[in-house]
């Protein structure tokens, strides 16, 4: 049996000596170019802004509690008193005072907070949302080449453009007789 083996093995040797391999140029005839589709993620951000109602506990940095003006009812109460008291006689005269200043500070603080007077002070902010989002792109993932060698012709898949001349490997070995 091992000399079966060997004598198959001498036979082979011999026909692959006189196997012949060499190389050449084919022309190309047409190269189209593969494409294939990819999806490339990306992130979509838009910024709003939003008015969010302040906290009525909230202190102001000039040391107003909720935004609200007083010396509109300090100026409001110093006029209806002095516009009291000269309505008023005797005892009369003390209540239109009195009367006089609380109607003024009333009133001196509607003119003085009147955009603020129903609503509470607004607060705007910047907000950023962000969403992932998937682009199709199409990209170049081979070439289909088609070559002529010696009045035949032939097509591969090749990674790059071989341009106007493809190598080629040629085999020559002898058919057996």
């Amino acid at each position: 049996m091992k000399h079966i083996a060997l004598a198959a093995l001498l036979a082979t040797t011999a026909v692959a000596a006189q196997a012949h391999t060499y190389f050449d140029n084919a022309r190309v005839s047409n190269v189209e170019p593969r494409y294939e589709n990819v999806r490339v993620p990306r992130q979509e951000c838009t910024n709003q802004w939003l008015n969010e109602p302040r906290d009525p506990r909230e202190t102001r940095r000039d040391g107003g509690r909720n935004g609200r003006e007083y010396g509109g009812a300090v100026l409001g109460g110093v006029a209806g008193a002095v516009l009291g008291h000269q309505v008023g006689s005797g005892h009369g005269r003390d209540a239109a005072t009195a009367i006089g200043a609380v109607l003024g500070a009333f009133t001196g603080d509607r003119l003085a907070n009147r955009d603020r007077w129903d609503q509470p002070e607004q607060a705007a902010r910047e907000v950023t949302t962000c969403r992932n989002v998937e682009d199709v792109q199409s990209r170049i993932n081979g070439y289909q080449v088609t070559y002529e060698y010696r009045g035949q012709q032939f097509t591969t898949l090749m990674n790059e453009n071989p341009g106007q001349f493809v190598k080629v490997r040629v085999s020559v070995e002898p058919v057996g007789r």
